[in-house]
Formats: C-alpha cells, sequence, structure tokens
C-alpha cells in the first residue's frame, strides 16, 4: 500500500475505533464504583507484571537500568494509582459556591464532570509511567481512552496493549499502535481532550492538528531547565543532586538539568565535583549494567553531532568516563559529558539536549545568570541552589518556569499534589494527581433557583425598588 493510501485508511479505521468509545461512554458513563474498580484491576495487572515491564523496555532501550524501570516507571504509576483510588470520591464531589447576598436564597455548585473519550499521545522516555499516569487520571475523572503509545518503543507499546486489553473491555480503553502516520491522524481525530507528552516542535504540530476540531489540549513539552548553584551552595552537594537529575535515564528526562550555572570562580570545583559522582555511581563503565542506553540510533547520532558542534566552535568537550569508541557507537553507550564555554549559538545551547551531555556555564553575578535564563523560553524545570531564602526567591522570582526543585532535582514531578505542566513553548496544562482529574473534567457551574428569586424584583411594583438600591450602592 503507498502512503498516499495509507494516510486516509488509517484515519478511517481510528475514526471507528472513537466512535465506538464514544457511542460506548455515552450509553454507560462510568459511576464512581466502576472507576475505583477499574483502577483496582489495573494496579493489580500492573503488579503481577513488572518482570515483563522491565523486559520489554530494557530490550526497546537496548539496555536500561532496571531500578531506573522500577523506580520511575512502576512506583511512580502506582502511586499515582492509589492516590487517585484514595481520593477519587472527594475529588467528584460538587463543591458549594457562594452566590452572594444579592442572589440569595439561590444556591451555587461546581460539579467535575467526565468530558468523554480522551486521546493521549505518550513518548519513549518514559514509556509506561507517561502513559498510564495520564490514564489514570482521565479514568479516574470518568472518561473512556485511546492511547497512542510511541513507535520508538514497540516491546513496550505491545507490553501496553495487552495489559490494558486485561484490564479494560475494548469499548472503554483502546490502543493505537503505528508510526508516524499513524501519530498524525490520531492526532487529527476530534477527541473530547487531546494529551501530547513530546518534543516542542512535535507539540506545534499536534496543536495544529486539533484546532480544526476545537479540540482542548494539553501539551506535556521540554525545553532547556537550568540549575543555578548559588555562591553559598556547597559544590559537592550540588554535584551530586545535579547528577542524579542529569543522567538518571541517560539524561533522556524531559525535566532533567539541560545546563548547569556556576560561580566562575567554583567552575573547576564544580566540574571535579561531578566527575567524583559519575565514578562514584558507574565506575568506569566496564559494567554498563546501571546505565541506560541512548534509545536508538538516531538520537545517538544527533548527540554526537551535538558534541561535534560544539568542538567545531571552540567549546571543550569533557567525557566523565574514558568508553572506546567502537563499544560506544555499537551499544549505543554515550558517557556522561561536560561541556564547557559552549557559545549561545551552538545546536548543544539552542536545543533540549535530551542525553548525557552536560554544558557548564559560569556567571561573574547572579544577576547575569538570572538575565541569561530570562532572555531564553520558559523551561519545563528550573533547579535553584542556595540555602539562603532571600537568593532562592530571587532566582524563582525572576524566571517562571513550570516547576520548581530547590536544593534538588527532579523530585518535584513524583510529588502527587503539585500539578505538573509546563508554560509555552515547555507545554500548557498540567497533570498529576487533583490537577490531572480536573484536566480531565468539565468543572460543569451550576446555579439553583429557590421558589422566589431575586429576579422577581424586576417586575412591577418592585422595578422602582431595585432602581434606587443599585444607584445606592454604586455610590
Amino acid at each position: 500500500m503507498n502512503e498516499m493510501n495509507a494516510a486516509p485508511q488509517a484515519s478511517a479505521e481510528l475514526g471507528s475505533v472513537l466512535e465506538r468509545l464514544r457511542d460506548a461512554w455515552r450509553a454507560n458513563k462510568p459511576t464512581l464504583a466502576q472507576r475505583r474498580d477499574d483502577l483496582g484491576r489495573l494496579r493489580h495487572a500492573l503488579s503481577r507484571r513488572l518482570d515483563a515491564m522491565d523486559a520489554a523496555i530494557r530490550a526497546d532501550f537496548g539496555h536500561r537500568s532496571p531500578h531506573e524501570n522500577l523506580i520511575s516507571e512502576a512506583m511512580v504509576t502506582l502511586a499515582e494509582i492509589d492516590l487517585a483510588r484514595a481520593k477519587l470520591r472527594r475529588w467528584a464531589k460538587p463543591r458549594r459556591v457562594g452566590v452572594g447576598w444579592k442572589f440569595w436564597p439561590a444556591r451555587a455548585e461546581l460539579r467535575p464532570v467526565p468530558v468523554g473519550v480522551v486521546g493521549i499521545i505518550s513518548p519513549w522516555n518514559y514509556p509506561v509511567n507517561l502513559a498510564l499516569v495520564p490514564l489514570v487520571s482521565a479514568i479516574a475523572a470518568g472518561n473512556h481512552v485511546y492511547l497512542k503509545p510511541s513507535e520508538h518503543t514497540p516491546r513496550t507499546s505491545e507490553f501496553l496493549r495487552e495489559l490494558l486489553a486485561e484490564v479494560f473491555p475494548e469499548d472503554r480503553v483502546a490502543v493505537a499502535i503505528g508510526g508516524a502516520d499513524v501519530g498524525a491522524a490520531f492526532s487529527a481525530l476530534p477527541f473530547d481532550h487531546l494529551l501530547f507528552t513530546g518534543s516542542t516542535a512535535v507539540g506545534r504540530k499536534v496543536m495544529a492538528a486539533a484546532a480544526p476540531n476545537l479540540t482542548p489540549v494539553t501539551l506535556e513539552l521540554g525545553g532547556k531547565a537550568p540549575a543555578v548553584v548559588a555562591p553559598d551552595f556547597p559544590l559537592a552537594l550540588a554535584a551530586a543532586r545535579i547528577a542524579s537529575g542529569k543522567w538518571f535515564n541517560a539524561g533522556q528526562t524531559c525535566i532533567g538539568v539541560d545546563y548547569a550555572l556556576v560561580d566562575a570562580a567554583r567552575r573547576d570545583g564544580f566540574v571535579e565535583a561531578l566527575r567524583t559522582q559519575v565514578v562514584a555511581r558507574f565506575g568506569d563503565l566496564s559494567d554498563a549494567s546501571h546505565y541506560t542506553r541512548i534509545i536508538n540510533a538516531s538520537q545517538f547520532d544527533r548527540l554526537q553531532g551535538l558534541l561535534a558542534d560544539a568542538r567545531a566552535r571552540g567549546a571543550t568537550v569533557l567525557p566523565l568516563v574514558d568508553v572506546a569508541a567502537d563499544r560506544s557507537h555499537a551499544q549505543r553507550l554515550l558517557p556522561p559529558t561536560l561541556v564547557l564555554d559552549a557559545p549561545d549559538d551552538s545546536d548543544l545551547m539552542r536545543h533540549e539536549i535530551f542525553g548525557p551531555i552536560l554544558p557548564v556555564k559560569t556567571y561573574a553575578r547572579l544577576d547575569d545568570a538570572l538575565s541569561y535564563i530570562g532572555t531564553h523560553d520558559r523551561p519545563l524545570a528550573l533547579y535553584p541552589f542556595s540555602n539562603d531564602r532571600t537568593t532562592v526567591e530571587r532566582i524563582v522570582d525572576a524566571t517562571l518556569a513550570g516547576g520548581v526543585a530547590v536544593n534538588d532535582t527532579l523530585m518535584h514531578f513524583a510529588v502527587d499534589a503539585l500539578p505538573f505542566g509546563g508554560i509555552g513553548p515547555s507545554g500548557m496544562g498540567a497533570i498529576h494527581g487533583r490537577a490531572g482529574f480536573e484536566t480531565f473534567s468539565k468543572l460543569l457551574p451550576i446555579f439553583r433557583q429557590s421558589r422566589w428569586a431575586a429576579t422577581d424584583l424586576l417586575r412591577p411594583p418592585y422595578a422602582g425598588f431595585v432602581d434606587r438600591l443599585v444607584r445606592f450602592l454604586a455610590r
């Protein structure tokens, strides 16, 4: 089948599945009891398949640390399920809203109601977490779900398809497997809400595809998340926590540290502190069982291109572990690498890195660092390091980011009560916990009138009294 015929056929097949999901939702909207039961069965099914999940992800990556799989995929997803089941009744309860004395004795409320069928396009870097966490929120809110997992992790996508087919009827949750043509057709479907997690460039295309249907869109994107190390903060501790935020999943994390800013006098000490951290965590990488590989050859070559461009522009490239070039290419094993003095017009500093490469930039004054961050796109995450409250507030006030972790990295993502989402080029909307539940709900305003109402005063003979009252209040 040629590509011209494939796209319409893919769109027709996807549309047929969407209509099946929507017809079933209209006929039998999920009750709170059903939602809670669905989430319980999902938890049980995932818990029994942790080894299969781990094997699928490791096979897709070539190798990925089993500890990272269990922490970032299983633990986060199970915690999200537990929170939703525990809080579901409270989240779904209508909230009383005061109407003010002018409308007394009427009443008003905000009632969370499901929107219908939610589309979820999930990425490859955390293929289970970033597929199932929003699915949990959508199910908790009472919707049906159509999931499009990444084609770059085909074994994990198949794992998700089998897992969800066991838990949910096919007219409640469906999975679309396929490549870029399927993804493009999927994003153009008339969903009641569409969530996309991925790059800013693809996010623009998804939003454009959704626009003709006026589909509400939540975008979880990325960007260049900075770590700002203030002069008062201990270098060893900063290096330890930045190493965790940078080299977890070999840097293939949307909220991973994209570059570090440190006061110029301490740059060399910071570099050595990072080297110490890498050696302590990964050794010489002769046994790289706890170090994740780059997802595919295309991404590996892209990262090598970033390093080549930085070298050509005069930057210093410092691999923190020596790995033979043939082994590096054969295994897609890119060691933790620092880049010093990368110019601002280098590809490394203009684009999100999404790999184990950390540019280190220096500043003479903290205001210089904040000015640099402020002249670039708003990041998905910001990491200030200082033990001085005033300094932290200066950094936070100067930079509007999607989220902030003070004196640490990544951890804000795992706090269920904190909404997760970007702003501008780093995204729009939020997921996680109650924020995710409300993202996939319509907060329906309901006004209830009593036997008599303030509007009755607009009829004769009260109209003159109302006129005088309004004029009195307006004085």
